[in-house]
């Protein structure tokens, strides 16, 4: 073949490559973005109650969201064994069960957490009117988190399987049951009462297990023929086989939500009007970032099947294909940001000294999302090639340096060296989970048995 053509063929294969992670990659974004905008509608639909409602509530979803961020983060460590035994019945079933039992681990786990927010926010000194104002909420929530982690444990082995469009109809459905009982329940339309709280907690709760029971019957129907996915009795060792490339993802989830934790806090003490502009940023930061999750999300398959033929060339050619696109996507979304500035802000504040802060602050935002896409692909990689922990320890490493300045650099040199820290830090991740990917991504070849003599 000559020189022309493999270029050629080299090329078109970098296009598929691109092609394939942006196909498996958008229904998984439409889905976050619907999930994302389901919840801000609660959160209007509550701003019209008392102020001790609305604060209930922040309090309340303060624990959920991490505790189902990182049930759902730990169920991804089943993908890469999904993927390398999809054409394998009986590899399949095992891996599928031993899913499920991990799901009502980590649900129930992180149930119980969610069920102790009254007792965590009397620790954390919330008012006690505030935590009145919780009533059933607290339980209802956990309801909805275990719902989440069986619906998780479906949709892992979905995408994990290709059918990522099956994955956004679910979440789409969820989020039109959430939003249409939120209306319903929480406000109460003309006539008829609102429930107010507790009409949250019931539409949460209802809307998870509509799109588990969707994911877990498109599940059955999709999966290949012969295999058996009902829980069945648990196997122990493989349940630990899948945990232990699970569990430092968990870990890695909360670790992070803990730091930017003690950024809102470092930003809170420049100042009401900073602590603001933080909570704005980090909103939009998370928005802008949901993307590269979707995208890596659709790398970890393909990494999984390349890691299967201890194929490097395929498996780093995936990876920064991946990388790239996420980094433009989230690159796109920033620039938008900055050049609608002024009007973004206007839907989150009134007050004139935070929209031109925050206006100030965008380019920082947009930074941080790219910096933040940058570490994201290859870290999703990593659990392709069921190497968490390199990823986890990396995180540890550059968010732990940057929990432990935060508080310095911010009462020196304000919000913006905060946020150039935080950038920072994410470069930090890029370059060490780089590192561990170039790694353990080199295979070492296979010997080659050569026959006796004679």
């Amino acid at each position: 073949m000559s020189r022309t053509r493999v270029t050629i063929a080299r090329v078109k294969g970098e296009r598929g490559v691109w092609v394939g992670v942006g196909r498996a990659a958008l229904p998984l974004y439409m889905s976050m973005i619907a999930a994302s905008a389901g919840a801000l509608v609660d959160t209007a639909l509550l701003g019209r109650s008392a102020t001790e409602v609305l604060a209930a509530f922040a309090v309340a979803v303060a624990v959920f969201s991490p505790a189902v961020s990182t049930v759902a983060g730990g169920l991804r460590g089943v993908m890469p064994f999904v993927a390398s035994g999809k054409d394998d019945p009986r590899a399949l079933s095992a891996v599928v069960r031993s899913g499920m039992w991990l799901a009502v681990l980590l649900g129930g786990l992180a149930a119980g957490v969610v069920l102790a927010v009254p007792w965590i926010g009397a620790a954390a000194g919330v008012p006690r009117e505030t935590l009145d104002a919780l009533g059933v909420f607290p339980v209802l929530l956990a309801g909805s988190t275990l719902a989440v982690a069986v619906g998780s444990s479906a949709s892992s082995v979905l995408v994990a399987l290709g059918h990522a469009r099956l994955v956004m109809r679910a979440g789409l459905l969820g989020t039109g049951v959430s939003v249409a009982l939120s209306v319903l329940l929480v406000g109460g339309p003309g006539p008829l009462p609102g429930f107010g709280l507790t009409g949250a907690g019931v539409a949460m709760l209802v809307s998870s297990a509509v799109s588990a029971c969707v994911n877990q019957v498109q599940l059955r129907r999709f999966a290949p023929v012969g295999a058996l996915l009902h829980p069945g009795r648990p196997d122990v060792r493989r349940i630990w086989r899948l945990a232990a490339v699970g569990i430092p993802l968990a870990g890695t989830v909360l670790l992070k939500f803990a730091v930017l934790g003690v950024l809102t806090f470092a930003a809170a003490r420049l100042g009401s009007v900073s602590a603001a502009v933080h909570s704005v940023g980090i909103s939009l930061a998370n928005l802008v970032y949901t993307a590269a999750v979707a995208v890596g999300q659709a790398v970890v398959p393909p990494v999984a099947e390349h890691a299967g033929r201890r194929d490097t060339p395929a498996v780093r050619a995936t990876t920064w294909a991946g990388t790239w696109l996420a980094c433009a996507v989230v690159g796109v979304l920033g620039v938008a940001a900055v050049l609608l500035g002024e009007r973004i802000v206007l839907l989150f504040s009134s007050d004139p000294a935070v929209r031109r802060y925050v206006t100030d602050l965008l380019p920082l935002v947009a930074v941080v999302g790219v910096t933040d896409a940058l570490q994201a692909v290859p870290g999703f990689a990593l659990i392709g090639l069921r190497r968490t922990v390199p990823a986890f320890t990396a995180v540890l490493v550059c968010y732990g340096v940057l929990a432990a300045v935060a508080v310095p650099v911010a009462a020196s040199g304000g919000l913006m060296a905060l946020w150039t820290a935080l950038a920072l830090a994410n470069l930090g991740q890029a370059v060490g989970k780089g590192y561990f990917l170039h790694r353990h991504s080199a295979f070492p070849e296979k010997p080659v048995s050569v026959p006796a003599a004679g």
